[in-house]
């Protein structure tokens, strides 16, 4: 065994994986059924893989999503399934997750909206981490829907399909806590990560506009529309549209204690915002009333 994942080892190094060891362990892992520190007992003892590891790792090696080849994505204290179709999440969101259970650990009985969900990562984790909230998600396309449904459903989350500039109406005023990843690279920016670029829908990726911050805002409005005065929000974006989040928020006039926090790399990652007291209170068919 230990021979084979070296090969692997070497094979996913030179086609570019940035953790190539680490792929060819959890490769193995999930043909043997086993964790990965179980897999290097197994590998001190002489045992061998299975069939069809090797052709796993062709596929690594091709920059197919290592998510994609498992099935699964880890994301803080769960397992999702992942596959085509779906954002894969990634370890800097699990920050944003914890900025949302650290705000609801506060509050009794808390109602939660995840807009733009995806596979459902961040409502999952925080319906797993904040016992007693009412937590809801909503999405738009149909291949993520698909797997947001069964990663949410065990956590009791309230998965509906729609837009997150125009999402649950009926809501608006009753939400403690908004929080939204959603899609925010600029329409002329190709991400590096063959996994990214070739994989990822694009729906999942691009914002809108020349910035990319067309979806970003409509998210920060409906926020303004969903949530009840006080409420807060908390979006991620990418490092170097801090100040633009920052700058929008301001000036809409809604919100207030607008915060940049970082992710565990050091970068801006995400801005929260509580709404104002004063602001418009929204009526039931969607409308902000003046």
């Amino acid at each position: 065994m230990e021979e084979a994942l070296r090969a692997a080892e070497r094979q996913l190094r030179e086609a570019g994986v940035p953790s190539p060891r680490v792929d060819a362990e959890l490769l193995a892992a999930h043909l043997l059924g086993v964790s990965r520190g179980r897999l290097r007992a197994l590998a001190l003892t002489g045992a061998e893989l299975p069939d069809g590891f090797e052709a796993l790792v062709d596929e690594r090696a091709r920059r197919v999503p290592l998510q994609h080849l498992t099935g699964t994505a880890h994301f803080r204290r769960i397992d999702l399934a992942v596959g085509p179709g779906v954002f894969v999440p990634r370890p800097e969101t699990e920050s944003v997750a914890q900025l949302v259970i650290d705000r609801a650990a506060g509050l009794e009985a808390p109602k939660i909206v995840d807009l733009g969900t995806g596979s459902g990562a961040i409502a999952a984790a925080v319906a797993d981490e904040v016992p007693g909230a009412s937590v809801y998600a909503v999405e738009l396309s149909d291949l993520a829907l698909a797997w947001a449904a069964p990663n949410l459903q065990p956590f009791g989350v309230h998965l509906s399909r729609g837009d997150l500039a125009t999402a649950l109406p009926e809501h608006n005023g009753s939400f403690d806590i908004v929080v939204s990843n959603p899609p925010y690279i600029p329409a002329d920016a190709v991400p590096n990560e063959p996994e990214v670029a070739e994989h990822d829908p694009q729906m999942a990726l691009y914002g809108g506009g020349a910035d990319g911050m067309e979806l970003p805002r409509a998210a920060a409005s409906s926020a303004g529309r969903l949530l009840r005065p006080g409420g807060y929000l908390v979006m991620e974006h990418a490092e170097v549209q801090a100040p633009w989040v920052t700058a929008f928020l301001r000036q809409s006039g809604l919100w207030t204690t607008i915060r940049t926090h970082q992710d565990l790399n050091g970068r801006d990652r995400a801005t929260s915002a509580v709404l104002g007291s004063d602001s418009p209170s929204p009526d039931t068919t969607g409308k902000e009333s003046r």
